[in-house]
């Protein structure tokens, strides 16, 4: 093995930096048209009141419980015939904003049209596993369910990783002033859901994918 490199080798081999894929001078006022031509750059990217925000990859546990979910209502989806499919992290026009929810629930004909994002009008469901932060847990409990909420997307699905007896699922059903608590359970218990197709589960199963 050869000899490590001094420390002066470091200062004269910075390391490359990031291209930076929008201006820092322009921080806010970004349209629908402006996140849709963003470039692959492996950071999940959301466009909220005009600004970006950028999210780090997932924890394993949050990536774990995502399968779970979508594995759990797939296959509901599958069992009852109903022609929707369960998608990861697919761009969702919500207003005036981009956003990508955890979980995506879509009429089977338009993913299989490849489409890049699809409007929230289109959307039976989406689900939120909450990361941790201050900033992550406010956009999951306030800001997102708002403007889903105010998209008119039916059903919101909120997964909580933090606490005792987790996952602790909770389900909201939209009313006439927003999202209405309609079932809740958490690790041991039996989760029970009318839309958007029946299913039944112990939130334990999500981590056992």
């Amino acid at each position: 093995m050869s000899a490590l490199p001094d420390e002066g080798w470091l200062v004269a081999h910075r390391p490359p930096r990031r291209t930076r894929i929008f201006p820092l001078s322009h921080a806010t006022g970004y349209t629908v048209e402006d996140w849709l031509k963003l470039p692959e750059s492996g950071d999940r990217i959301e466009l909220i009141d005009g600004s970006f925000v950028v999210s780090p990859a997932a924890s394993g546990l949050h990536a774990l419980c995502a399968g779970g979910l979508r594995t759990v209502l797939a296959g509901a989806a599958r069992a009852t015939g109903a022609d929707l499919v369960v998608v990861e992290a697919a761009n969702v026009v919500v207003g005036a904003d981009g956003l990508i929810p955890d979980i995506v629930v879509l009429p089977r004909d338009l993913v299989m049209a490849g489409t890049v994002s699809f409007p929230a009008s289109e959307v039976a469901a989406v689900a939120e596993i909450v990361s941790p932060g201050v900033g992550n847990r406010r956009r999951d409990y306030e800001v997102k369910p708002a403007k889903y909420a105010a998209a008119g997307i039916p059903v919101f699905v909120r997964v909580e990783l933090e606490g005792a007896d987790i996952p602790h699922v909770e389900v909201l059903h939209l009313g006439e002033g927003g999202y209405e608590p309609a079932a809740q359970a958490k690790a041991g218990e039996v989760l029970v859901l009318a839309e958007p197709f029946p299913v039944s589960f112990d939130p334990a199963e999500l981590l056992e994918s």
